[in-house]
């Protein structure tokens, strides 16, 4: 399956969850894929409409691509100075998973924040454009598997997965 939403392993039958979300179960157990850096990027087309935010106060008057869930984080993380304060554009459209939502930038619905390794040969091909990123630290999020475990064994199946899985992701956080 394939989805941004969090999903509840146990009353969905899942082995595993491949997640970049701060774990609120504390049951599961986690193991580390990799880190990216996440970056804001618009299509061409869209920056020639609407024009291209200088400042992260800019983004009021821009549009946004959103998610159909909750996330944990309220809004982008940009710099101020010595700290961080978090704005977004009004989201107007809402897919269920990172892929759709680049799917939409690349249409010039509107601004997206995506993991830099989803949008690396769009932004090489000049099909996105990397926005602000003299003020957006990028914030560098964690890929984890996240599995039910306990005291018994764990099945074969889940161990084989999580080992291909920590063995063949790169995720380069640049």
């Amino acid at each position: 399956m394939l989805s941004d939403a969090v999903v509840d392993l146990m009353e969905e039958r899942a082995d595993v969850a491949i997640r970049t979300e701060p774990l609120r179960d504390s049951s599961l157990m986690i193991r580390k894929l990799g880190s990216t850096r996440m970056v804001v990027v618009a299509s061409p087309a869209y920056l020639e409409q609407h024009g291209t935010p200088r400042h992260p106060g800019d983004l009021a008057r821009h549009k946004g691509i959103g998610w159909t869930f909750q996330r944990a984080i309220g809004g982008w993380p940009f710099r101020n100075g010595d700290g961080v304060e978090e704005h977004m554009p009004p989201i107007i459209a809402r897919p269920s998973n990172r892929e759709a939502a680049r799917l939409l930038a690349l249409g010039g619905i509107g601004l997206a924040r995506l993991a830099r390794f989803q949008v690396e040969a769009d932004i090489a091909s000049d099909a996105l454009m990397p926005v602000l990123e003299d003020v957006h630290p990028g914030g560098i999020e964690d890929i984890h598997a996240d599995y039910l475990g306990g005291p018994s064994p764990l099945p074969a199946r889940v161990r084989a997965f999580v080992d291909f899985m920590a063995s063949q992701c790169r995720f380069p956080e640049s």
